[in-house]
């Protein structure tokens, strides 16, 4: 099925989050005893948590979760062939502490160019347990209209086909097995995307450093490495440098 797949039909994505709020502090009462409710899952104990452990705790897990996180970042890739039918990939972010602004340019770009789920594809590494559902839930907290291609709320598996997810691809059935975008990288023989910060910092790159620059290259990188995974089930060449074009943001 893969290798029928028009490769400058698919969207490559990442997205990056953060916490809602710099610190656990600056929440209001009532979202500090929920995120204390959902910490107790979080660390895996029925014990009252300290507020230092609910204060750390927030801010190094906070962002996995859409009501307690928020999107400053969605990276994607498109590919197109040039005059000598070439692949070429452009990379583009949508990067801002304005979360909405962030959504609108991503949906806006849905909206132009790709928007027919019959026709175009969005890929992503573990998209359709993260990056999708996430980015869905951020639009209605924005008061946000779907594009086509996010309206999949109800939808049964076979009515959301244009969702890619390469991680589900590796698992071939096996539904236990959780395998890192940077481990497939390691062994399918493309540059690994973690050389310079890892999700763990992404928080304290946004907040302590206030560097949206340095966040979306570190998730264009994520971008290209899924497109390369891609054309390795596809069985064919990867992506050299001169191939990948870096639009900004």
């Amino acid at each position: 099925m893969l290798e029928q797949i028009d490769i400058a039909n698919v969207l490559f994505l990442d997205i990056e989050t953060v916490s809602g709020q710099a610190a656990f502090d600056n929440l209001n009462e009532d979202v500090q005893a929920l995120w204390a409710h959902k910490a107790r899952s979080v660390l895996r104990t029925t014990e009252e948590i300290s507020e230092e452990d609910l204060a750390a705790s927030y801010l190094d897990r906070a962002a996995i979760f859409a009501e307690f996180g928020k999107i400053v970042c969605i990276s994607v890739g498109a590919i197109h062939r040039d005059k000598d039918k070439r692949l070429k990939v452009r990379l583009k972010s949508f990067a801002s502490a304005d979360e909405g602004e962030v959504l609108k340019g991503f949906s806006e770009l849905l909206g132009q160019y790709y928007n027919n789920p019959s026709k175009y594809f969005l890929c992503g590494h573990n998209i359709k347990e993260f990056d999708i559902p996430y980015v869905c839930r951020r639009m209605i907290v924005n008061s946000m209209s779907f594009p086509k291609m996010l309206d999949i709320a109800g939808k049964k598996p076979w009515e959301t086909k244009h969702l890619l997810d390469t991680m589900e691809l590796w698992k071939f059935g096996d539904r236990k097995s959780y395998t890192s975008l940077k481990l497939l990288a390691a062994t399918l023989g493309f540059p690994s995307p973690k050389d310079d910060i890892d999700g763990s910092m992404v928080g304290r790159v946004f907040w302590d450093d206030d560097d949206i620059d340095r966040i979306a290259h570190y998730c264009e990188k994520d971008v290209l490495a899924t497109a390369q995974l891609f054309l390795r089930f596809q069985l064919a060449p990867l992506l050299e440098e001169d191939q990948i074009d870096h639009v900004g943001r």
